[in-house]
């Protein structure tokens, strides 16, 4: 989290905890949307790259993660989470009036992001979705059919084949590693129904990331979600044996790079 700035704005469910990295005269924002049990500080090396390229990047620990308030892990309702993600926005705005927005949004994150166009669209210059959680996930489904949820946190050997990563990730006590919740998975569930109902994002310029070894979330169910989305009009990346997190993953100068050349593409000169 080097060169972050913090701030704590005003949730739905109290105090929203925002990490800011600078850039002093952007040429875009980009807007982050990190994952289930994860946090906002573990996306730097993204940040790097995108304020490297001329964007100052803001991203919250949504709620019940991270630094934000509320239980953790407990997300009741998504609405909630993307009404909170756009007070991030107008703060990026506020600081920077007129400079195109992008949104990245990664697997939670994702589903996020896609609502988040849905509602808000016509804000956005690009959406950027890797791992996303939408269309055909059906680990809601299956945990839902459960008397209790068990008790089975993220292997972090499904996140990277980089070694490291899972053992950053197993350490950082900011990281929730204990079992799903129902109202969460409940939640999930609802959300991804109103995706799919949601209607396309029209013109919106949408990069489609995944690891075609993504076994937390496999890739045909998004894909489902992502034709839903933007039909033929997204671009799509795959990375051949990549796991959940193509940001983190042993490929990922390839992956930065892929980003960087969409954003050089669709965004204004």
């Amino acid at each position: 989290m080097r060169h972050a700035r913090e701030h704590t704005l005003d949730g739905t469910h109290g105090p929203l905890a925002v990490l800011e990295w600078p850039h002093p005269a952007p040429r875009y924002l980009a807007l982050a949307a990190h994952g289930y049990g994860e946090h906002a500080g573990r996306y730097g090396g993204l940040a790097a790259v995108l304020t490297a390229h001329g964007a100052a990047v803001y991203a919250p620990d949504h709620a019940g993660h991270g630094r934000s308030a509320g239980e953790r892990v407990l997300i009741e309702d998504f609405e909630d989470v993307v009404t909170d993600l756009h007070r991030v926005a107008e703060l990026a705005l506020t600081a920077h009036p007129g400079v195109p927005l992008v949104l990245v949004g990664h697997s939670m994150g994702g589903l996020i992001a896609a609502r988040y166009a849905q509602r808000y669209g016509a804000g956005l210059s690009a959406l950027i979705l890797s791992g996303p959680v939408i269309g055909d996930w059906e680990l809601p489904g299956r945990l839902l059919a459960l008397p209790e949820i068990p008790d089975t946190p993220v292997s972090p050997a499904a996140l990277s084949r980089d070694p490291a990563v899972g053992a950053a990730y197993a350490a950082d006590p900011l990281v929730w590693h204990g079992p799903m919740k129902r109202p969460t998975v409940e939640a999930f569930a609802r959300t991804l129904r109103t995706v799919a109902q949601g209607g396309d994002v029209g013109g919106l310029p949408l990069l489609w990331l995944h690891g075609d070894d993504d076994r937390l979330v496999p890739l045909p169910g998004s894909r489902t979600g992502v034709e839903r989305l933007a039909g033929s009009r997204a671009t799509e990346r795959i990375f051949p044996g990549a796991r959940h997190e193509v940001f983190h993953e042993t490929c990922k100068k390839e992956v930065f790079a892929e980003v960087t050349g969409f954003l050089d593409r669709v965004l204004p000169r």
